[in-house]
Parts: structure tokens; sequence; C-alpha cells
């Protein structure tokens, strides 16, 4: 083994029983694929890493992309201790002593790995932070979750951040090729068609640890079946239904439903079926989808069809009835029916302009002539004097002031010529003009609607 392969290898023997994932392991940015715009030839990461840089990094990017093996190489190349932590299971022991023994190494020698850094509280991110600060550790951040909500300012503006992607299907393909071949993985005692490679490659969804592992396990019914080739038929077996990365508490979640939404938004039927079908079968809460629906019903189709509501409603309460899976075609039916209707965002902009008028002009004291006046104390204060009722004149509309004079004749609400909103704009023009005949401040006009 090399030197700079001992120091990857942190001590570690390379155990034939190890995980087939986590021998084919790349050693240095010549094996490693994918993250050619990081770690090509002119690449950021590629750079950095040459020069013997000791700036602290953060990996972020979907499972399976390279973040842990890319920190190893970072060790490897550069001659320094690697030393790992994962979030999940890491303990305030063990990061003291991993401090302590980087501390006797001297700054600059350990390359500290956290894995799920996301997963780390706020005081327990905060605890590294004298560390990477006076050089004690490069520390190596990896996440799937956004760092930027997930890390905490300090730590993170400490650290230089790489976005890294899901692999390329070329790239799964050269790494199963590499993984049938190399001596560290399966060593040519298998075989394997290009339809079978194509099959573990598009299940793994750009995932190279998922395809290594389907693989192995591919491998291991063969060679108990006494044959020397994984058939695509016994990868079928193994691998059975896809299972699709979803956590609840991250950013998958808010990418798929800000997908539906804007799909909806912008009357694509068929990709807000899509995206409500990821949601879905990635086993996430139909009632958190039908709260979404019932938001874009209000915020994107609004007055152009007020029955978007009353379907998203519906659907809500339908799906809170059945459950899953019977709830998936009363969500789509939903779906169908908002991406499809008339598009109107005029109730949404209508109540953001009253809201910037309630900011700016703080708390304007109500009209006396539209208050209450339930006691006689009120009467004599002026309170609902001179208020006319609506319902007492022709068409029940009357000349008459209801917003504080300080606020002049603000225009809130911006109706459209879409759907029903047509008939909605032409009574709201109407109206608009009887009650500001003779009205235009203090109150009321001299003469009836």
């Amino acid at each position: 083994m090399t030197e700079q392969a001992a120091l990857f290898a942190d001590g570690e023997k390379d155990d034939a029983h190890a995980p087939l994932a986590e021998r084919m392991r790349p050693r240095s940015l010549d094996e490693f694929l994918g993250q050619r715009e990081l770690v090509g030839p002119d690449g950021p990461l590629r750079r950095l890493i040459e020069a013997d840089s000791s700036v602290s990094m953060i990996f972020w990017g979907p499972p399976g992309c390279g973040k842990t093996t890319l920190a190893r190489i970072v060790a490897a190349t550069t001659g320094r201790r690697f030393e790992s932590l994962s979030a999940v299971t890491a303990g305030l022991a063990e990061v003291r002593r991993i401090i302590a023994a980087a501390r006797a190494r001297g700054r600059g020698k350990t390359v500290l790995f956290v894995d799920e850094i996301h997963r780390f509280n706020k005081a327990q991110q905060d605890a590294f932070l004298p560390h990477v600060e006076d050089g004690t550790v490069i520390m190596m951040g990896a996440t799937t979750e956004n760092p930027s909500f997930e890390v905490i300012a300090p730590l993170l503006s400490r650290c230089k951040v790489f976005v890294l992607s899901r692999l390329e299907r070329e790239d799964l393909l050269e790494i199963l090729r590499r993984a049938l071949s190399d001596e560290r993985g399966l060593a040519g005692r298998f075989s394997l068609s290009e339809a079978a490679a194509d099959f573990v490659a598009d299940w793994a969804d750009g995932d190279a640890r998922r395809a290594l592992n389907l693989l192995e396990a591919g491998s291991e019914v063969a060679a108990r079946l006494g044959s020397d080739e994984i058939d695509l038929k016994t990868l079928e077996a193994v691998a059975q239904r896809r299972a699709l990365a979803h956590d609840r508490s991250g950013d998958s979640r808010y990418d798929l439903i800000s997908a539906l939404h804007k799909s909806l938004r912008g009357s694509d039927v068929d990709a807000s079926l899509y995206w409500l079908a990821r949601l879905l079968e990635a086993g996430e809460d139909p009632l958190y989808v039908a709260r979404r629906l019932v938001r874009a019903a209000a915020e994107d189709v609004g007055l152009a069809d007020p029955m978007a509501l009353v379907v998203a409603a519906s659907a809500y309460q339908a799906a809170h009835l059945v459950g899953m899976p019977e709830a998936d075609c009363i969500l789509a039916e939903a779906v169908i029916y908002l991406a499809a209707a008339p598009k109107s965002n005029a109730a949404y902009t209508a109540y953001g302009a009253a809201a910037k008028a309630v900011a700016e002009s703080g708390q304007l004291p109500v009209p006396l002539h539209i208050r209450n006046a339930p006691t006689r104390l009120m009467r004599r204060l002026g309170y609902a004097e001179g208020y006319k009722y609506p319902h007492s004149f022709p068409q029940h509309i009357v000349a008459q002031r209801y917003l504080p004079d300080e606020l002049g004749n603000p225009v809130f609400y911006r109706p459209t010529e879409q759907g029903r909103e047509a008939r909605t704009a032409e009574r709201v023009r109407r109206n608009r003009e009887l009650l500001r005949r003779r009205a235009p401040r203090g109150g009321q006009g001299d003469e009836d609607a």
C-alpha cells in the first residue's frame, strides 16, 4: 500500500468482508467519478487540494454522490490525519478525545470529518468553532440539507461550501464496470449484461452506494445459484420497489412541494401530477399535501374560479376521511382541477398591499360613524353617528367612507379578467364608483347612491 493509501485508510486494514461500496471507495482524485466542475482539471476543489489548502469545507449534496470520499481524499492527498464523527452517534466524550489528539499532533495536522453535520444542534456546532478558528482541526462537514439553514452562521462563515450533484448515469455505469473487474471488488468473478447494468444505474438514481449495494446483493444471489452472471431477473428480484429518498423535515420535502405548487401555478397538469406522485409515493403525509393545495387554490386560482378553494378544502376533508392509499385519486382530482383552472393572484396581492398599508400607517383609529355604539356614553361621544345602513338604499349600497381619512383612497384589490373574476371586477368597479360619489373623505355622501 502506498503512503497516500495508508493515510487514506486511516490505519484500517483493507477488509475483504467490508461492503463492496466501502471497498471500492476512490482513493484519489484520479479515481473519483462525478463532480467534474469541482474536481476536474481546473475545478476549484482540485486546486484547493493540490495547493495543500487548510480551509475547512462543507459538502452539500444528495446521498451517494461522494461527500465522504472527497473528505478522505483531501486528508490523503495533503498527508493529514483523517478523523470521522457521525452527528447521529457521536457523543461529547468522543469529540473531546478527537480534539485532544488533534491538538497533540499540532495545528493543521488533522482533518475532522463530520457526517450529517446538520443533525448537530446549535450548541454542539458551537463547540467546534474555537478548534476550527485556531486551526486545531480542518473541518469537513457533509450534509444532505441546505447549510444556510442547518449550519450556524459563525461556523458556515469559516467554511467553503461545495455543492455536489447526483451522479450521472454514465458515472454509475463506469463505477459498476470497475467494481466487476477491480481486485478490491468482484475481481472478474461475475459478468453483467448491458441490460442489467442499465437497470442498476437507473434504479440507483444517482447514488453510487445504492448501485454498488444492489450489485453486491445480486452477486451473492448469483453465487448461491452457482452462476457467474448477475442477470436482470436476479437484480429485479433483489431490488423490488425503488425506495424514494424523502425526509419530511428536510430540503427534499420543501423542494418537492415547491415544484408541485409552481406547476399548479403554471397550469401544467402533467407536471403537477408528477410532483404529487413523487410526494405521495415517497410516503409524504397526504394532509400536508392537501393543505398546500388549499393554499394554492386561494393564492393562485383565487377569484378566477372560487370553486377551486371549495374543491381543495373538500379534498383535504376527504383525504382525512379515507387516508392513504385511497386518498391518492382524491388529491389527484384536486390537482387536476387547480392546474386546469384559470389563474388569478389578485386576492393574494390585495392582502399584501393592505398589510403593507397597515405596517406603514400604524394603528389608525376606526372612523366614528362605523364604530359600534352599544352604550349611551358611546352614542354621546359620536360613535355610529351618521352611519348609513346599506340595505336601506337602492342596490344595497350607499356613498359612505369606511377607511380612515389618513389613508386617502387606496386601491388594494386589482381584479383580473380571468374566468369568473371578470364579473367580480365589474361589480368592484361599480361599487367603488358608488361608494366614493360625493364622499371622498370625512364620512358620508350627501345624497343616496
